[in-house]
């Protein structure tokens, strides 16, 4: 359980999307970074996927030489990917399911049935210096698992609940509510650092905010489509106000 405050990692996926729209460099994620970081954020999110369909190589490679707060590397358990992370030993490097045909990611990484496969990938991070975490569901078998193979943080996948309260399923919402708290409270209990992500805007974050047992919240989609009618900045310091309001609730 943590008494702090509960950290914002700003996700710039998105403002990337929009430059490979039309090619080129414009609008440029790495200036989102640091607007996100001047409004109040405390980490920047970055996921390279395998196809680049938003952010390049080169922005990862920006990101890691110019930010002032932590980089949170997302990106699959890969040869390419892990080169690339032990080269450039971001802060933090969060392992994500990955397929090319989804929109964006769709569930948690099945951390039990590639038990084998992901093991020395931690290991290898956590020797270069990055902070391993891993992208699963709220569940207790993947958690255990994720304290088994010795990664330091897991963020919950959040979309299940997002939906089921955007879309007014409310039974549903209150049982997804419930599994993530549970599954918090297991990985804390198991010396995890617990993250959340995925479908989070200011009513869902203030709402999770009050499971005292989050330590950070990573948002992207929401902030960058809030950021075309009230700018990014904004947009960042009221989530902010909104994360601050649900943990002071608690």
């Amino acid at each position: 359980m943590t008494n702090g405050r509960l950290r914002l990692g700003v996700n710039i996926d998105h403002v990337a999307t929009v430059r490979n729209a039309r090619g080129g460099a414009l609008p440029d994620p790495i200036r989102a970074a640091h607007l996100a970081v001047k409004a109040g954020a405390e980490g920047i999110t970055a996921h390279l996927r395998e196809d680049r369909r938003h952010i390049r190589d080169v922005d990862i490679e920006r990101l890691a030489a110019e930010l002032t707060v932590p980089l949170n590397f997302e990106m699959a358990a890969t040869a390419e990917m892990i080169a690339l992370a032990l080269r450039l030993k971001p802060h933090a490097a969060c392992l994500v399911p990955e397929k090319r045909e989804e929109r964006t990611t769709e569930g948690g990484l099945d951390v039990v049935g590639q038990e084998r496969a992901l093991a020395p990938a931690i290991a290898q991070l956590n020797a270069a210096g990055s902070r391993v975490s891993l992208f699963i569901e709220p569940d207790a078998a993947p958690i255990r698992m994720a304290a088994k193979l010795g990664a330091p943080v897991v963020e919950l996948h959040t979309g299940t609940w997002c939906h089921a309260v955007v879309d007014g399923r409310q039974d549903k919402a209150d049982a997804e509510f419930r599994r993530l708290a549970e599954g918090a409270a297991l990985a804390a209990s198991l010396g995890l650092e617990v993250h959340a992500g995925h479908g989070l805007d200011y009513d869902t974050a203030r709402q999770l905010a009050a499971v005292p047992e989050f330590v950070e919240f990573n948002i992207g989609h929401f902030l960058v489509g809030e950021a075309l009618f009230i700018g990014l900045e904004q947009a960042i310091v009221q989530m902010r106000a909104a994360m601050d309001e649900g943990r002071a609730a608690k």
